[in-house]
Parts: C-alpha cells; sequence; structure tokens
C-alpha cells in the first residue's frame, strides 16, 4: 500500500493515465476488508431505472463484473449509471461509504470530481469563443503575462494538452508542499509558480503531455476576458444553462451533504489516509468541482452533443489528435476512448468517469470513493474497461493495448 507520491501525485486524473493521475490515519487493511464486504446492492426509485433495466441476464453479469471489480482492486464503494437507449438502464450502488462506520454507499451523495472539471472550465472558455470574445488561435500571453513561452503557445494548444509547459502537479515541491498540509488554500498564480520554474518539455503543438497547468491558466483567461470570477462565469453561463443543480464549484474544503469519505494513499508516508476534507483549490480550473450521478449523466451528453455551444465550436471540440496511447485521443478538453467521448478524473480519495457513446446514444457515469491505484492501474478505468466490453463490446473504454 505504499507508494512514492511524486510518481502520480495529481498528474493522473485522467484515462490517458492509465490507457496512455482533520486528517484521521486509517490501516490499509481497512479499507481492504471493507471493499469486499458487503454486496449488497442499493438502488432509489427515483433513479426511474428497474431493478433488471438490462434484463435479467445483463444485469447479473454487471452485477459480478463490478463485484469482481471492487474485489480485486478493494474499493470501498462504487456507483454506476449506465443508460442504452432502446436497451434500458442499469443503476447501483454497491459496497461503503464509510470504511469506519460501513455505512453502505447510496446513488445519490455528492463527489469530488477531479478533472472532469477541465470539461466545465472548457465549454466556459469555449462559450467566450462563440461571443467572439476570444479566439482559439491567440497565444496565451495575449491574457496572462509571464507564462514560459506564452508568445508562441494558444489557447487552443492549452486545451489540447499541447502546451509543454510542466505540469505544476509533478513538481516535487509543490507534492511536498500540499501533502505537508492538505487544508492549505493555493491561488492559481501560486500553483503555476511551480510548474513555471521548469523549462518548457517540447515546442508547442509537437505532442501531448497531460498538464493541469494548462487548465489552471484558461481559468485566469476566462477570468480576464468575461471580468468575473471563475467560479460565478462557470455558474452562470454552464452550470444554469444545463439545468445542473447539484454541481458546484467549491472555493475551499466545502462538501456538501450527503457524500461518501474518501481514500487515498497518495500522502507524505504513502500509507492510506481519510482525505475527504482535504482542500481540493490547488485543482481549481483544473480539478475542483463536485457533482453527482443525476448531473454527471446529463452532462455527458451535453458534452458529446455540443449542446451550450454553436456547432462549429463543437466541431472545434471534438478534433481530437493522438496521444500515443492505442485508442485514446484528446481535444479541447475532451477525450475520445474507442468511441467513448467525455473526461474522467482522480482527486485523492475520489476517481469519476462520465464519457458518452455517440453511436448508441449511451452514457455511463462511474464514480468512486478511492484513487489508489491496482498494478498500476486507475480503478474507475478498470470499471470502465469491464462494464463496456459487456455492454459495448466494440466500443471499450480503455481498451488493454493488445499483446505484441
Amino acid at each position: 500500500m505504499r507508494r512514492t507520491p511524486s510518481r502520480r501525485l495529481f498528474t493522473a486524473a485522467l484515462l490517458v493515465a492509465s490507457v496512455l493521475a482533520p486528517m484521521t490515519a486509517i490501516p490499509a487493511t481497512s479499507v481492504h476488508a471493507a471493499a469486499v464486504n458487503p454486496y449488497s446492492v442499493e438502488r432509489h426509485d427515483k433513479d426511474d431505472c428497474p431493478q433488471d433495466g438490462l434484463g435479467p441476464k445483463l444485469t447479473t453479469r454487471l452485477d459480478k463484473a463490478i463485484a469482481d471489480v471492487r474485489e480485486e482492486a478493494h474499493i470501498p464503494g462504487v456507483i454506476v449509471g449506465l443508460w442504452m437507449p432502446g436497451k434500458g438502464c442499469y443503476v447501483r450502488a454497491t459496497g461503503v461509504a464509510d470504511t469506519a462506520t460501513g455505512r453502505p454507499m447510496t446513488t445519490d451523495p455528492f463527489m469530488r470530481i477531479g478533472s472532469e472539471t477541465k470539461t466545465f472550465t472548457v465549454t466556459a472558455l469555449l462559450k467566450l469563443v462563440d461571443d467572439g470574445r476570444i479566439r482559439l488561435d491567440d497565444p496565451i500571453s495575449k491574457y496572462v503575462h509571464g507564462v514560459p513561452g506564452g508568445k508562441r503557445i494558444t489557447l487552443r494548444q492549452l486545451a489540447e494538452m499541447r502546451s509543454g509547459l510542466f505540469p505544476y502537479s509533478a513538481d516535487p515541491d509543490f507534492v511536498h508542499d500540499l501533502l505537508s498540509d492538505p487544508s492549505r488554500s493555493f491561488t492559481p498564480r501560486e500553483v503555476l509558480a511551480y510548474g513555471f520554474k521548469h523549462k518548457n518539455t517540447f515546442k508547442p503543438g509537437k505532442q501531448f503531455q497531460y498538464s493541469n497547468s494548462n487548465l489552471v491558466l484558461l481559468g485566469l483567461v476566462i477570468e480576464k476576458v468575461s471580468g468575473h470570477r471563475l467560479v460565478d462565469f462557470i455558474d452562470r453561463e454552464v452550470l444554469h444553462p444545463a439545468h445542473l443543480r447539484h454541481t458546484l464549484f467549491p472555493e475551499g474544503a466545502e462538501f456538501p451533504e450527503p457524500h461518501p469519505r474518501g481514500y487515498t494513499n497518495q500522502t507524505l508516508s504513502g500509507e492510506v489516509e481519510d482525505s475527504t476534507d482535504w482542500n481540493p483549490s490547488w485543482g481549481w480550473a483544473a480539478g475542483a468541482m463536485i457533482s453527482n450521478l443525476h448531473d454527471l449523466r446529463r452532462w455527458a451528453k451535453i458534452v458529446a452533443t455540443g449542446t451550450l455551444l454553436s456547432p462549429q465550436t463543437q466541431k472545434e471540440r471534438l478534433k481530437t489528435l493522438p496521444t500515443g496511447f492505442p485508442g485514446t485521443s484528446y481535444g479541447l478538453g475532451i477525450l475520445n476512448s474507442d468511441g467513448w467521448i467525455g473526461h474522467n478524473g482522480s482527486i485523492p480519495g475520489y476517481e469519476s468517469v462520465t464519457v458518452y457513446l455517440p453511436s448508441k446514444k449511451a452514457t455511463l457515469v462511474i464514480l468512486i470513493n478511492t484513487d489508489i491505484t491496482h498494478e498500476g492501474q486507475e480503478p474507475s478505468s478498470l470499471l470502465g474497461r469491464a462494464i463496456t466490453e459487456i455492454v459495448t463490446p466494440d466500443n471499450v473504454y480503455d481498451r488493454p493495448v493488445p499483446p505484441r
């Protein structure tokens, strides 16, 4: 259960990391013990999804696949929502929301969604494009001073993860400073400084490198151009028009009830800790937001189909480029994994996946209360793969690379 924090800390937060990121210390075994027990399934009538919504045979296969992954990867609690028009739906919560009390996971809690925040930030940016207030090929230096090589890095390249800027969350000093005091509040400029002290890793546009620095800069662009705080602009221009009433951008460690406890081993000691009340301000435009299953179901289709944007701007968003990882490409704050379009997220204690498959108009949302990897793989990706191998075998999220 030990891991050197700087190897991965806060840099995964994305499917491609595995295809291609008062505190109470708890013993590692307590997560494991709770993760395999109980196997009970919880659902609510308000989910509007029958118990055997995809038919008894398929439902049983999914129940078993999810239970197997949860046991193998030692995941305390899992929420899965799968909606397939013409075939049915599957909404389940299994395992526990709190390993200390055994409180069961339910389908309606608020969850930290990590890098799924990027889909909201980039949507806000693209609304400014639609309004004619910015252009994607503007250099970042036009809006933010002090960016290394900023005159040659465009807003498009930032959103595509092709800027070459060093990821601040991979800086050892940042890792140490955050883990020494997880309740600390960071400003956007403070976190960027950790990355800016490093040389750029490549020339803009030359390759893909996932970097939270890119999205923090885009958040600053939104604030400068709109004249509003990012949290307020996203609330007014994205959340309200999308009718997302249970999605929010916290400014500190606030976390609405109900919510599960979150467990991570991204700690200075490498031991498992409860990270529920850690302050996500360090992630800001790249990873601080909170949502729930039902809002994310709605958001998946909005992002993939461009409901809030002009057709031309959405077309630009969906121009995905290779990431270097087979089967996965990345566009403007959005990924395409074997046809599934959306994003995932990872923040200490929580992981999520929200994706939409246009060919079948299918939506998949996965929410879990741990980010502890299993044999080097994100647990949320293991779940996504197991589910889609059953329901959409021609389109497998995080499809494994075939052996050579």
